[in-house]
């Protein structure tokens, strides 16, 4: 495995979160893993990147630089500078909630994630992040969503861990959605 994730989009949207979620639930199955976030000035409403790798052999760089194999595009900007960052057949998961039209480039493969969406309809709009984090791992697979939740467990603790079934319900709907436009197509 080698996996390479581009999260994007803008501060407050859990970005960092969903990125760590996916380095974090990395390493405790194993896997040599690697977080490298990059935002700007501003909190809420800035940019917000992270590079994650997820392998299982050591990390030589934690840069992505045109070998991603999948985006997290939580906006179109986001969409829009990352989407050349793919790899020849990689994945581009994009928030349909707010983007309207599919990535240009051919070559990769799109997939739309109404994340705002799903996520208001199980409570919370806070965890649009969470129902792209299903959507990935329903479509390639770097670890199961046990892993994820045990994962969640760890990372919340006991103080937070009435957080964590709103946030497997975001997961579980991802998954769910990912996998109808799977046999859609």
């Amino acid at each position: 495995m080698n996996e390479k994730v581009i999260c994007a989009g803008f501060g407050g949207q859990g970005v960092m979160s969903l990125g760590r979620l996916i380095s974090y639930t990395g390493m405790r199955v194993g896997m040599e893993v690697s977080w490298l976030p990059s935002y700007g000035p501003e909190m809420r409403g800035g940019t917000a990147n992270c590079h994650v790798i997820v392998s299982d052999t050591l990390v030589g760089s934690p840069v992505i630089s045109h070998d991603a194999t999948a985006v997290l595009a939580l906006n179109y900007p986001s969409m829009v500078k990352f989407e050349h960052e793919l790899i020849e057949g990689g994945y581009m998961f994009y928030n349909s909630s707010l983007i309207e039209e599919a990535p240009g480039r051919k070559g990769i493969t799109a997939i739309a994630v109404p994340s705002n969406e799903i996520a208001s309809e199980v409570g919370d709009l806070r965890v649009a992040n969470m129902v792209m984090l299903g959507a990935y791992i329903a479509v390639c697979r770097p670890f199961t969503l046990e892993d994820v939740v045990e994962a969640l467990r760890e990372v919340f603790g006991p103080g937070k861990e009435k957080f964590i079934p709103l946030n497997e319900t975001a997961i579980k709907r991802g998954i769910e959605v990912a996998e109808k436009a799977a046999v859609g197509s």
